[in-house]
């Protein structure tokens, strides 16, 4: 079945066609480790990590997925400063707290995650690569990029370089030859984080580390470069102009494409307003989960709306997702305490994700498979069906808890650096024992046996009051879970 993505640069969906279906590529553009992720961060990991699985199914593993980690920025200078922590402190914080935070969302590790500060002396060569070539020059102790250089800068954006000029999109300095040229290479102070170079002590540009660290582990081509919306302008727009210029033909001929496939997920709203730190109207994943609201949660949460349209995450949201995660995981517990077999994920799952990741579509599947799972009688074709939607509900990373682990709220808890204070929060509903919460239920059967329905009204009201809800059924023990 043929992969269909949206491609920004064509603004239209097109056929995955990989330039070798034993290493199909990709790269996407990680975090700045500066400070916690929030929920708008956490978005393009997941959509990745759902195209990631896909990936992997139709091309029997042969993929290679590079996610980099930007460990030198002014924003993490910054961050240093105002904390009054060593940078390498800064980061080695952050990034942990990064790898434990989307490990609790359920997303795979990819196949590389470089770091910027490993790949220094690539980005230098890179850049002087662009200097023979005419595409940047040295000036006031920066080496910039002559964006008047690409006749064809803007494609990707779609921005007339005027536009960003007037609009002031872009930075302005005196040094410039053009104001729309970008910094490669910039000096530093002594106390900053700087490498020697042939234009004097500094540390590269945001763009020209991942055009470096993509090149030198996927090649000068590749299948899919992704990232969120608010990178196609300037951060792609960039990347793209520097790695063309320094790895293929000067124009006229441009040579064979950088990137086949540049995708981008949509923004994470709050209010019909975009999320970010800078606006101060972010939640973090940390916050959430200290909360007490599971890793899957925010996960399908996240995968709600069709990656490309913005999704406005309100207070309701993660209550609407956990709503839909109990009746998957209700559905498998019906479906019996024997393991189900090792089936393939549904096709039409396999086809909703294969239409440019229409995840929408994938989670009706996974609730019709649950309505069908639920309506099951015979033995053989329960497991089956469970064994069905325990595969589907994979290829978008949910559904691999066991039901009952799930009902009763066990592994929810989250392993975090020492230097980041986590509430009580988190496990407020998890004060009560298992063997404490079936004592109740045991003592209630008695009292309805009785007729002291009263008492075993108080019972109920008493466990629920803890978060504790019980479903009596005609044919078989009262289950329990945690809200």
């Amino acid at each position: 079945m043929p992969i269909q993505l949206y491609n920004t640069l064509t603004r239209s969906k097109v056929e995955l066609k990989p330039r070798d279906e034993q290493n199909v590529r990709m790269y996407v553009c990680g975090p700045t480790v500066y400070d916690l992720a929030h929920i708008g961060n956490a978005r393009p990991v997941v959509v990745f990590d759902v195209l990631y699985r896909l990936l992997r199914l139709v091309y029997e593993g042969n993929v290679t997925y590079v996610r980099n980690i930007t460990d030198v920025d002014d924003k993490i200078i910054a961050a240093a400063k105002e904390s009054g922590e060593d940078i390498d402190a800064v980061t080695a914080r952050t990034t942990k707290a990064f790898h434990q935070d989307m490990a609790a969302l359920g997303t795979l590790p990819p196949t590389h995650e470089p770091r910027a500060t490993q790949y220094i002396e690539k980005m230098k060569e890179m850049i002087a690569r662009l200097m023979e070539r005419g595409h940047a020059y040295a000036a006031n102790d920066h080496v910039l990029f002559s964006v008047p250089s690409m006749p064809a800068y803007g494609r990707l954006s779609r921005h007339n370089r005027q536009e960003l000029i007037d609009g002031a999109r872009v930075e302005v300095a005196p040094y410039k030859r053009d104001p729309a040229d970008f910094v490669l290479w910039k000096p530093s102070t002594p106390e900053q984080p700087g490498w020697d170079s042939p234009w004097g002590y500094g540390r590269p540009g945001w763009h020209i580390e991942c055009s470096a660290m993509s090149a030198a582990i996927l090649g000068e081509h590749f299948d899919i470069h992704g990232g969120g919306q608010d990178l196609i302008f300037p951060h792609h727009e960039n990347e793209l102009a520097q790695s063309v210029c320094a790895l293929q033909h000067p124009p006229p001929n441009w040579g064979e494409p950088f990137v086949n496939i540049w995708m981008h997920n949509g923004y994470v709203l709050v209010g019909n307003e975009k999320m970010s730190k800078s606006l101060g109207n972010f939640l973090t994943v940390r916050q959430l989960l200290e909360e007490g609201v599971r890793g899957e949660v925010i996960r399908l949460a996240l995968l709600s709306a069709h990656y490309r349209q913005p999704l406005d995450i309100r207070r309701e949201k993660p209550t609407e997702a956990k709503v839909q995660l109990d009746r998957f995981y209700g559905a498998l517990r019906n479906g019996g305490k024997e393991d189900a077999p090792a089936v393939n994920p549904a096709e039409s799952v396999i086809a909703a994700l294969s239409d440019d990741l229409n995840t929408p579509d994938a989670l009706a599947v996974l609730h019709e498979q649950a309505t069908n799972l639920n309506k099951a009688r015979g033995e053989k074709e329960r497991l089956h069906l469970k064994g069905l939607l325990k595969a589907s509900g994979a290829m978008l990373g949910l559904l691999q808890a066991e039901p009952e682990a799930w009902f009763k709220g066990r592994g929810v808890e989250i392993k975090v650096p020492t230097a980041v204070t986590i509430s009580t929060s988190l496990n407020a509903f998890v004060i009560r024992s298992d063997q404490s919460i079936q004592k109740l239920i045991d003592e209630r059967d008695v009292a309805r046996k009785s007729g002291k329905f009263a008492e075993a009204d108080n019972i109920r009201a008493k466990l629920e009051s803890e978060g504790i809800i019980l479903e009596d059924h005609p044919d078989r023990p009262t289950d329990w879970r945690r809200a």
